[in-house]
């Protein structure tokens, strides 16, 4: 993923601090109105802990490409990977990614009006103005010409990524990007993951969209594959210059 991440800089808000907090396989790029990179880095460590003890007693909550059953006791985090899930007809970790980011952008809220919290694609952020998001979508000519615009009002709200060309994230589909709005970022990144599975060809994404029309909850979806495009929901696409 490191030579995809260069979209990280496609977009400066320059009135941002933009820092990396690298946990293993998380890998987050978070920008905020200050520098919080050991609030977040303890952010990452607990809810990371929490669901690492979890996976511990429940293995197969980490290999099901399933939904897998809600047990009230389950830690915060988990529980929402579990919603996640089920709402989306996949495995909880294909919520894994989405999941940390919003609680890690959760917890530094109070110490930031604005926070941005992007993990490999998966997007949580709370603003307090107009921002664009470029989308990144491989060899796609729509790659790094158009951006989704984020209003203040739409926010806190997940924005979510899954690709059958780019990083290696399970996908059993063939597009170049799903890219699914939710204000649970747990479930933009299940259905992102369910949606790219169904699509396979360009005759796929009319009824992917469809699909995505009848999920609670997800206030839009971007469907790439080559150069054809489906948008649904509450979606703004604009030039990225």
């Amino acid at each position: 993923m490191c030579e995809a991440q260069t979209y990280r800089h496609w977009i400066k808000d320059s009135d941002l601090v933009s820092f990396n907090v690298v946990v293993k396989q998380t890998n987050l790029y978070i920008r905020a109105q200050r520098d919080l990179k050991g609030k977040a880095l303890k952010s990452v460590l607990k809810h990371r802990s929490s669901l690492e003890k979890y996976i511990e007693y429940h293995p197969l909550f980490l290999t099901t490409l399933r939904p897998y059953p809600m047990e009230e006791g389950a830690p915060t985090i988990v529980k929402e990977m579990l919603r996640a899930s089920q709402l989306a007809g996949v495995g909880p970790m294909a919520a894994v990614a989405g999941a940390i980011a919003e609680a890690v952008g959760r917890d530094l809220l109070p110490f930031s009006p604005e926070v941005i919290v992007e993990n490999g694609g998966d997007i949580f952020l709370k603003i307090s103005q107009k921002r664009l998001a470029g989308i990144y979508a491989g060899q796609s000519p729509f790659t790094g010409k158009i951006a989704l615009e984020i209003k203040p009002q739409e926010t806190p709200l997940g924005i979510c990524t899954s690709s059958a060309t780019i990083g290696h994230s399970l996908n059993l589909g063939n597009a170049d990007a799903i890219v699914a709005l939710s204000p649970s970022t747990a479930l933009a990144d299940a259905i992102a993951t369910a949606i790219g599975n169904s699509v396979k060809s360009r005759e796929d994404i009319s009824g992917a969209i469809e699909k995505a029309q009848g999920v609670k909850n997800l206030h839009g979806i971007v469907i790439i594959k080559g150069d054809e495009i489906g948008i649904w929901g509450k979606v703004k696409l604009v030039p990225l210059n």
